[in-house]
């Protein structure tokens, strides 16, 4: 470790803010930190719903030395869900045609807030725990490049000389980092979490052929084992957002959460997926999105009652350039943000509720109406439209649309003669 100290000690890092969990991985290097590069660490924490008592973290990070002033645990449910979760959910975004996101759209956040944190305590790093291998660490420093463009970036996964676990826990030992019994062994697969979903890769999971074993799903029952009988709920949307769930309005993280319980009992949400990572490699994952796969259904209900064909198209059309932006971290890029100028534009008008079923991992939309609705019974009717549509324009419409096949048919024939 002295050459990687010399190494790093020429980077001249005196404050850095780390991306902390608590953890043993970013507790290693919380002391790696202050052992390699002997600066001052100031910890962050975030709630995004992942379900985990954060106060313990503190506690950690107070026993590590560190001290109160520099340790930040913010709740970011609220801001994570309308400022990005939302935004993101009114283009419709899949990655690769099923990834909901889940893990992608919390990086800019936690990015955005150690910026402001460095910048508040006069920090002159930032670190995080992605490995070298994974999508993460570019999620994260494009956020930091892009928000402020000197900043120092420390990745120890790309740095130190561990070789594998058995180093790490090594180091832990030496510097009386508690390891917790199931952490001596290899763990069974990584597991990443927020209010939008879970994600568990690695282990027991790298091999494609085979079905994941039960204990990987956290966020759902199997849709085996839910309800012989169907849940019936309403959402009701403004300007593209879901805003109330059966008539009761709710804030964004509130209502996410909802719906992730309803998910749950349903067996709504898993996915188990092959993809392909930015950094050049597949690799299989295990994801969990119970409250947003209804919310996609049901957004896109809405969408078909109250949006235009051309923009509704043109949203299909841009959407897996926005989803691939996303997940390759370009959340704060100016063409990420120019489609998210059109995508908010399509959604002044949608608004109404949906009705749907939630069956044995099924999201069935029974019903959508809105005050904004360009469904037109008159026009559609098969009885009488009292002279709202002359069928017999319908010949000249489609002479002209032929006009041009028509040529290319006359042209083939007689290429043939």
């Amino acid at each position: 470790m002295a050459d990687a100290k010399s190494k790093n000690a020429n980077k001249n890092v005196k404050k850095v803010v780390l991306a902390y969990s608590g953890g043993l991985d970013t507790s290693i290097i919380l002391k790696w930190l202050q052992t390699t590069y002997g600066c001052e660490v100031v910890t962050f924490t975030a709630d995004l719903g992942q379900g985990e008592e954060l106060e313990p973290a503190r506690q950690k990070a107070l026993r590590a030395g560190i001290k109160p002033d520099n340790i930040f645990i913010e709740d970011l449910r609220e801001e994570f869900v309308r400022d990005f979760v939302f935004p993101m959910f009114r283009a419709n975004t899949v990655y690769e045609g099923q990834y909901l996101l889940g893990t992608s759209i919390a990086r800019p956040l936690i990015a955005k807030k150690q910026i402001e944190i460095a910048r508040k305590v006069g920090a002159d790093a930032v670190c995080h725990g992605a490995t070298g291998k994974g999508n993460d660490q570019v999620r994260f420093e494009l956020g930091y490049y892009a928000l402020e463009p000197g900043i120092k970036i420390i990745a120890p996964w790309r740095e130190w000389e561990f070789k594998g676990r058995e180093d790490l826990l090594d180091f832990a030992r030496a510097h009386q980092i508690t390891i917790a019994k199931d952490k001596e062994g290899e763990a069974p697969f990584s597991v990443d979490a927020n209010l939008l979903h879970s994600s568990s890769e690695g282990k027991v999971l790298e091999d494609p052929s085979q079905e994941a074993p039960a204990i990987v799903y956290q966020r759902t029952i199997s849709p085996m084992d839910a309800p012989d009988k169907a849940t019936e709920i309403r959402i009701g949307f403004a300007k593209g957002d879901a805003i109330s769930i059966d008539g009761e309005k709710l804030s964004p993280a509130t209502l996410l959460a909802k719906l992730n319980k309803l998910g749950h009992d349903n067996g709504i949400g898993r996915l188990d997926l092959v993809e392909n990572r930015f950094v050049g490699m597949k690799s299989r994952g295990v994801y969990e999105t119970p409250g947003g796969t209804i919310l996609l259904a049901a957004h896109r209900a809405i969408e078909s009652i109250t949006l235009d064909r051309g923009a509704g198209h043109l949203k299909d059309e841009l959407m897996p350039r926005y989803a691939e932006l996303i997940y390759n971290g370009f959340w704060f890029a100016p063409e990420r943000e120019m489609l998210q100028a059109l995508i908010d534009k399509s959604q002044e008008m949608v608004e109404g509720e949906v009705r749907l079923k939630l069956y044995k991992g099924n999201v069935i939309v029974t019903g959508r109406e809105s005050p904004a609705s360009l469904y037109s019974s008159t026009l559609v009717t098969f009885e009488d439209d009292k002279g709202a549509y002359d069928q017999k324009d319908a010949e000249g419409f489609i002479k002209l649309n032929a006009l041009r096949l028509r040529t290319l048919g006359q042209r083939k024939r007689q290429s043939k003669t």
